[in-house]
């Protein structure tokens, strides 16, 4: 990924997060929110994540151990485990949770509840699975940006087919545990693949 376009996914991001915690009702902000950090990934793979996460904290008054606290939930790729993390999310009454990858974590987070807010950054389009009622007026508890990645995946495969005309078959791997994004991104490429021939 390009490193400006991740920087400026990770600003919108924090932005987002921002604005969300000025939100909050001023008795949870006096009484130190608890935010829930829900990453499909191993916690040694977030440290980006994690420096841009707690800078956006710390922009809007909010350092962590001082006056928020974080809840951290690692599914370490493995995203079966994914709605027990949530559960114990909600179990913990967090002040908002924070989701900065994988469609199953938000698809898990919204299933789990509808009173915390939630803030995604998701590959998938998040109306497509049902996450928002639409871009401009999401609605419900969540919110979020997306990357566009399922949106390019028939442009990768139109390119893999400008480079090799001849070539018939193309593998197309998928973390079958991640399936909503998996099923999305399939859904995709085959629709790519038919319209190719």
């Amino acid at each position: 990924m390009n490193s400006q376009w991740a920087q400026m996914q990770r600003r919108e991001f924090i932005t987002l997060l921002g604005g969300t915690v000025a939100t909050w009702p001023l008795a949870a902000r006096a009484a130190a929110p608890v935010i829930g950090f829900l990453s499909g990934w191993f916690a040694g793979d977030s440290n980006e994540y994690l420096a841009y996460f707690r800078q956006g904290l710390a922009e809007t008054g909010y350092i962590e151990g001082q006056n928020v606290t974080i809840e951290y939930r690692w599914a370490e790729g493995n995203y079966d485990k994914v709605p027990a993390l949530v559960a114990d999310l909600v179990r913990h009454q967090v002040t908002a949770i924070t989701i900065p990858n994988t469609t199953t974590s938000a698809v898990a987070a919204k299933a789990a509840t509808q009173t915390i807010p939630i803030i995604f950054l998701i590959g998938s389009d998040p109306v497509k699975m049902g996450l928002v009622a639409s871009l401009n007026r999401p609605g419900g508890n969540l919110t979020g940006i997306n990357a566009l990645q399922t949106a390019l995946v028939a442009k990768r495969l139109e390119l893999l087919h400008e480079l090799m005309p001849a070539t018939t078959r193309i593998a197309f791997l998928v973390n079958p545990t991640n399936r909503a994004f998996a099923e999305a991104d399939t859904r995709e490429a085959h629709e790519a693949a038919r319209v190719l021939g």
